[in-house]
This record gives structure tokens, sequence and C-alpha cells, in this order.
């Protein structure tokens, strides 16, 4: 090779790397995964629901860049405890446990009061029995999602009773298959999203029927979570935007 091509292609891949190196994306990442109603993807870039919604609105009131990226729930998470970016999640609960490595914004909606959902032909279990007699009765077989909270209520009975559970990894569509598929009696969902999951996993909704427990408290706050390198000033300004979610004092 030539001694002055060689220095002309020197000089061409150190512009490259100057130019692509200067161009920096510096959105905050939105990470989310499919499910209604809480999280649809409406067009390319563009997620609306319970939960998309006040997030996208309150990050375009701060006038905050952020792009959209469609991730598994169990890979968010991991993110947020690598911390090696920018990155934040939409619609999660709020943990000791996670607080050791996110920060939250103020609450962007609450949940109904969770219930369980089982076929309707499930004579083990019913409404109008309390969780604790539920998850107490070793007869009954309760699905959870692996690294799922479903509220501090919820979770603690869970350690505490330590009941008869099948934990999985899968998302809601493929765990109500395995209901179907009498791998469990029953699951938590949050009310506001039965008939969509149930539409998604293309099972008919006459097939299950929905429990609610006599001491099931109203539903958790669902907040946005980002990482540590999210600076304190753009919880800040999120804040700001984020609309009550009940008249009077909100929530922590």
């Amino acid at each position: 090779m030539k001694p002055v091509f060689r220095l002309t292609l020197l000089i061409f891949l150190m512009l490259v790397v100057l130019i692509t190196g200067g161009f920096t994306d510096d959105r905050i990442r939105l990470h989310y995964n499919e499910r209604p109603p809480y999280l649809i993807t409406v067009a390319e870039g563009i997620v609306a629901g319970l939960t998309a919604t006040p997030s996208s609105l309150a990050f375009q009131s701060a006038g905050i860049p952020f792009v959209w990226r469609n991730t598994p729930s169990k890979r968010q998470m991991h993110i947020l405890e690598q911390n090696e970016g920018r990155d934040c999640l939409v619609g999660w609960f709020k943990n000791s446990e996670r607080e050791t490595f996110a920060k939250y914004t103020k609450p962007i909606y609450r949940d109904k009061p969770t219930i369980g959902l089982a076929l309707f032909n499930n004579s083990k279990i019913a409404t109008g029995w309390t969780l604790k007699d539920v998850l107490a009765n070793k007869n009954i077989r309760l699905l959870t999602k692996n690294g799922y909270s479903y509220g501090k209520f919820i979770d603690n009975i869970i350690v505490d009773l330590r009941p008869n559970r099948l934990n999985v990894t899968a998302e809601n569509t493929k765990m109500i298959r395995m209901l179907s598929a009498d791998r469990a009696d029953f699951m938590f969902m949050a009310e506001e999203e039965v008939d969509g999951v149930l539409k998604s996993a293309n099972m008919l909704r006459s097939d299950f029927k929905t429990v609610n427990f006599l001491d099931t408290p109203p539903g958790s706050y669902r907040y946005i979570l980002c990482s540590m390198k999210v600076e304190d000033h753009i919880i800040e300004k999120l804040n700001h935007w984020i609309k009550p979610i009940d008249q009077g004092t909100s929530p922590k």
C-alpha cells in the first residue's frame, strides 16, 4: 500500500470515528413491554395506555428528550441494576429492594384492588374468601412471575405463608395458557388488564372467572423507575408535571 494512500485511509478512518462519536443520543430510554391497557404500541415510536400516556405527557411537558424501547420485563429490571445508561421503566411498583438501585418519580397510576384469575370451572377458589385463607391452603396452586412485585401487601403474605407456588419467567399470556392447561389454580392480575390479556392469549373470557378477596386493600401505585445515572433534576422535572393521583396529598 502506497504511503499516500495509507495516510488518506488513516485520515478517513479517524474522521469516521470522530463523526460517529460526536453525535451521541442523549435521549432517555423509556423501556416497556406490551401490556394492554397499561402499555400499547399505537404507532412507530408511540406508546399509549394507563401508564404510558401520563409518562409521555410528563416527559414532553418537562422538555426531556426520550425514546421508547420495547424490552422484556425481566430484562428491564436487569438494565436498571446494571446502571450503565440513562434508562427508565414505566408503571412498576415500589418495593424496598428496588429502592436500592432505582430512582422513583411520583406515582403515575393507581390500580384497582388486585384480583385472582382462575378457570371458570375451578371449584378450589371463589370470590368471598380472604387472600390469607387462600394462600394458606396448600391444595391451591398459585402461579407467579419470577422477579415481579404484586405490591407490598401481597408480597408480604407470600413471604409469610409460603403458599404452594409455581414461579415462572413467562409473560401473562403464557401464564394464562398454563392455567388453561391446569398447571396452576390461579394467578394474580390487575382487574384493568383481564380482558386484554385473555384476548392476547386467544382465550375465551367465558372460560375464566375473576376472584375478589375480602382482605385485599386498594390497588398499589405505579411509578416511573429510573437508573441511578438519570440525574436528580430530571426526576424533579418529571414530578413537577405528573398529575396527582388522589385528591389531597399524594404518596411519596
